[in-house]
């Protein structure tokens, strides 16, 4: 049949956009409009129209270094000019090589094994396969289950669903479908709030009970991210780790969205003092420019499948080790260390407590959390979106609340007044918005 779209081409761009394009978690068209975004630069995004946002949300948590930085551009443009893409399967190269060393310099001890993923969800995807693939190894064909704590969020893909929580989470219309997985109750919350007996021991009968089918259990450590952006004490990350070891369950730490510097410490179970025996990380790792995760996981691991009759880890995706992702994330990583990123964050954290803290004198407000660069503004009711995002194009910030969590996740590069600056706006837009219910 022919083609009758070609009348397509004279509608504008938030015209084509809105009828045409599906955005994240967004009907098709969507209840209101998406932004065009012209440009970005530094902490800041331009809009089509000629608007200024200051960003706070380091689009999705990832953009840690800022838009067009010099060094990442550079790197990325250097290996274009010797090649895009390679297959990885039975060939390698020099940017793979060179990431995974400098990778392994800075996780968490004992980690020594990487498989580069497309992204987050695949990532965790991988890190579920390594899981049952260890146990199938270890004669445990039981073991087919994943553990997790409720209020998780790991990405939106078939298996990664399967462990975000299966009632509040935002994929609990695939129930039925789903992976059946094993859930106890969320941590309390509270960094430093000391955990209740009755959590300790629900957690030491959970595995008591279930070992025999728990292949491994993920968590987000210390920052449940999407699921709630719920920030818990490091304890419960060393109990865990305890109880995993002590039944031969493997324990996967998910730092996709606390990597690389985000909480104040380079990865977020190192407030807890452990080695997970598998760890995701994604997001920050290319600081935003291109899609790119690795999951890693301890000597043991890789042996154990390594000697087993399913030797193979059975995933490989058409970009494993793209050339382009691999130099901008090796790049990323210098950035990282050559700035102290866990120490900036940790000063963006004193800027936040000043500036968000008072917040919870509003009667609209229910609490404000706080780590590292991590700033939450829990609501007592859900955000009315549309009104919400036109303040916050009219006082010139880009967040992007859900539910009843307005947060920011700022880029760690951006400077002391520009946080001050952040903090204001938002806080202004919160002003405007109470006034306005």
């Amino acid at each position: 049949m022919p083609n009758n779209n070609s009348n397509l081409l004279n509608q504008n761009l938030d015209d084509f956009d809105h009828n045409h394009l599906w955005h994240p978690y967004a009907s098709l068209p969507p209840a209101y409009p998406n932004l065009v975004i012209d440009k970005a630069n530094g902490v800041y995004l331009y809009t089509k129209s000629g608007i200024k946002l200051i960003d706070g949300m380091s689009s999705w948590w990832a953009a840690i270094h800022g838009y067009n930085h010099p060094k990442l551009n550079t790197a990325i443009s250097a290996q274009l000019s010797s090649m895009a893409h390679v297959m990885f399967g039975g060939l390698t190269h020099q940017p793979a090589i060179d990431l995974g060393q400098k990778l392994l310099t800075i996780v968490p001890n004992g980690l020594d094994a990487i498989f580069y993923a497309d992204s987050g969800s695949i990532a965790v995807e991988v890190a579920l396969k390594m899981a049952l693939q260890y146990q199938l190894a270890q004669h445990n064909p039981k073991r087919n289950q994943i553990a997790t704590t409720r209020s998780g969020y790991y990405g939106d893909t078939w298996h990664a669903m399967s462990i975000c929580d299966p009632v509040t989470g935002m994929h609990s219309i695939y129930g039925k479908q789903l992976p059946i997985q094993l859930f106890v109750d969320k941590p309390q919350s509270g960094f430093e709030t000391p955990l209740d007996d009755d959590i300790k021991n629900q957690l030491a009968d959970f595995f008591e009970q279930n070992q025999q089918n728990i292949a491994a259990f993920i968590i987000e450590p210390v920052v449940q991210g999407a699921g709630g952006m719920r920030i818990y004490n490091p304890e419960y990350i060393k109990i865990l780790s305890e109880l995993c070891h002590k039944y031969d369950i493997l324990l996967i730490a998910d730092e996709i969205a606390t990597g690389f510097g985000r909480t104040g410490k380079m990865f977020a179970c190192e407030y807890a003092d452990i080695s997970p025996d598998i760890m995701t990380v994604g997001k920050a790792l290319t600081g935003g420019y291109m899609t790119f995760a690795a999951t890693l996981c301890q000597r043991h691991v890789a042996e154990c499948i390594a000697n087993s009759e399913y030797s193979a880890l059975m995933h490989g995706p058409t970009f494993m080790g793209n050339p382009l992702a691999c130099s901008v994330a090796l790049a990323s990583i210098e950035l990282v260390i050559e700035h102290d990123y866990p120490k900036r964050a940790l000063l963006i954290e004193q800027q936040l407590n000043q500036n968000l803290q008072p917040l919870k004198a509003f009667d609209q407000v229910a609490d404000v959390r706080i780590l590292g660069a991590i700033g939450i503004i829990e609501m007592i009711d859900a955000v009315d979106m549309p009104r919400f995002q036109h303040l916050l194009i009219e006082n010139k910030v880009w967040i992007r609340p859900f539910g009843k969590l307005v947060y920011i996740m700022p880029p760690i590069i951006m400077k002391d007044k520009e946080v001050f600056m952040l903090c204001n706006r938002l806080k202004q837009v919160l002003i405007d918005y109470f006034k306005s219910l």
